[in-house]
């Protein structure tokens, strides 16, 4: 059974999870996944959140939490999602990385971040899905990302779902900016390339990854992404889809600017 890969955003923080205003299409969006997300193996997130030197994979029974924002209300730091951990898919995930030589270690300690507790919270709320996070690589190439992606498309044969949980636009300045027309004008232009990039069927699958490696020469890219930690796992989901083009399931605004979802099925 081939199992689905999604590229979500997970909004700002716990908002989504407080029921603010601004991510209420964001909220819809993220609890109809429930029912459209078979009872898979797992799942496996790539959260915008954990960067290593290496790629690690968490091989725990269980998960702790990772509080990873700060000046929310007291609730936000009693979460809990207390999902199992997959620990022999840990082990499987290490294996199909060192056979593309590529290192991966073990991690067993590391809890939840947001960028998986949130989004999951909100999709599985039951927590009865086995889950593991994949980190993202410190330096955050491009081309890096992509192979870790090939690496694992043999995941998605294995009733395994996977998650790349970022935002196609992060910049927090402009964000905290509020409405700007110019800045709004500037993000939109990068959103249609990304649509474009990733939906078009008209690409061939080597076009769309090697326009996805050289994401920075996108229109406005470094305004949209002045770090890349929030648009990388887009790239690990691309490549373990083979560069296959991607449904659009989410292209709404979100804290003044345009923010988009794919689905790989």
């Amino acid at each position: 059974m081939t199992a689905p890969i999604y590229y979500l955003p997970h909004g700002g923080g716990p908002m989504p999870l407080l029921d603010d205003p601004a991510h209420a299409g964001l909220i819809r969006f993220l609890k109809a996944l429930n029912g459209k997300i078979a009872k898979p193996e797992a799942i496996v997130l790539i959260s915008a959140h954990w960067e290593e030197a290496q790629p690690s994979v968490y091989a725990g029974d269980h998960h702790g939490m990772l509080f990873d924002y700060y000046g929310f209300p007291a609730p936000t730091y009693a979460y809990r999602y207390p999902a199992p951990g997959a620990p022999a898919l840990a082990r499987r995930i290490r294996d199909l990385l060192q056979a593309a030589k590529l290192p991966c270690a073990l991690e067993s300690t590391r809890g939840f971040d947001h960028g998986t507790f949130v989004p999951m919270m909100l999709i599985n709320p039951e927590a009865d899905i086995p889950c593991l996070q994949l980190s993202l690589l410190k330096g955050l190439d491009a081309v890096a990302h992509l192979q870790l992606g090939l690496a694992l498309q043999a995941l998605r044969k294995e009733n395994v779902v996977i998650i790349g949980s970022g935002m196609s636009f992060h910049n927090l300045q402009a964000v905290f900016a509020g409405q700007q027309p110019e800045l709004r004008a500037a993000s939109d232009q990068f959103h249609q390339w990304l649509l474009a990039t990733v939906g078009s069927a008209e690409l061939s699958a080597e076009a769309r990854l090697a326009a996805l490696a050289n994401w920075q020469q996108a229109p406005y890219a470094r305004f949209c992404h002045p770090r890349a930690e929030h648009l990388l796992p887009l790239h690990v989901c691309a490549a373990i889809a083979g560069g296959a083009p991607a449904q659009v399931v989410f292209d709404e605004e979100l804290m003044n600017h345009k923010v988009a979802g794919f689905c790989w099925q």
